[in-house]
Parts: structure tokens; C-alpha cells; sequence
């Protein structure tokens, strides 16, 4: 296993954050209008949820990405290959949604990265279960943002 240094920690933990801001840069920024502009299904959070959840998130993304990256398990690779692959879905999702409104693109974005999430999550798992953990509440979270991309969807199609 590879030594612990808070610099390369740092910059795991920044770069994946830098991803969620890049993107949202690219989407135009100003979500608040257009989120408030929709009909929402049950349960939608008030439009100031989102950037604080996903800092949160990206943050944890960054720290388990880390930890799989000390690792020396040989399925070290692949799981860092899911790692970044998932983080480019979730790079798109936004300028596709916000950006290009469009929900149903939206949608099918956010169920592929579902299914990214949990296969990271799952290939984290067999390397070191403190990553895996660390990634729940992302995996809850893109469930829940599946949900209300799917009733967005719906009400305003």
C-alpha cells in the first residue's frame, strides 16, 4: 500500500470537486430559475439543497477515490477506470439537464449513471470497504436525483 499524504489527498479531493464546478460553469451557472420554473414531484428539496449536497458528495468521491488509489490490490485499475467513467456522467448530466433543459436527456444520463455509481461502488467494496462506505450516501443520493429527474420528466414534458 502507498503512503498517506495529505497533498495527494488534497488533490483527489479538489480535482473531483473542480469536476462538479466545471460543470456547472459550462450549464451557465444560475439553476435556482430554472429548477424554480418546473413543476415538481413529491419530496423535491428546495433549489439551495443541491450545491450543498453535491460539494459534500464530490468531496467523498475524492476521499474514496483516494483511498482505492493507495491501495496495491491488483483490481486497483479497474475500479479507478469506474471511478473516472462515472465521473464524466456525472460531468454531463448537468449541462445536458440545466444547460440544454432537456429532461429526457437528463434522465437517461442520470439512469446510466446509476449504474456506474454502483458498479464503483460495488468494485470499491472488494479493495477497501472504508471507500465503498463512503460512497453510500452518493449512491442514495443519484437514486433520489433519479427520482426527481423522472418526475421532472413527467410533469413537464
Amino acid at each position: 500500500m502507498k503512503k498517506f499524504r495529505l497533498t495527494e489527498l488534497l488533490i483527489w479531493v479538489v480535482g473531483t470537486e473542480l469536476v462538479g464546478a466545471v460543470s456547472a460553469l459550462i450549464a451557465g451557472g444560475n439553476f435556482g430559475e430554472s429548477f424554480a420554473s418546473l413543476d415538481k414531484p413529491p419530496l423535491s428539496p428546495p433549489a439551495w439543497v443541491f450545491p450543498i449536497a453535491w460539494a459534500v458528495l464530490y468531496g467523498l468521491m475524492g476521499y474514496s477515490g483516494y483511498l482505492i488509489y493507495l491501495s496495491d490490490n491488483a483490481k486497483r485499475g479497474r475500479a479507478l477506470k469506474l471511478f473516472a467513467l462515472q465521473l464524466i456522467v456525472n460531468f454531463i448530466w448537468v449541462p445536458v439537464f440545466f444547460g440544454k433543459k432537456s429532461l429526457i436527456g437528463g434522465l437517461v444520463i442520470i439512469i446510466l449513471l446509476d449504474i456506474l455509481v454502483v458498479m464503483m461502488t460495488a468494485a470499491f467494496c472488494k479493495i477497501r470497504k472504508k471507500a465503498a462506505l463512503a460512497n453510500l450516501p452518493y449512491v442514495v443520493w443519484c437514486l433520489f436525483a433519479t427520482y426527481l429527474t423522472t418526475g421532472l420528466y413527467i410533469l413537464n414534458k
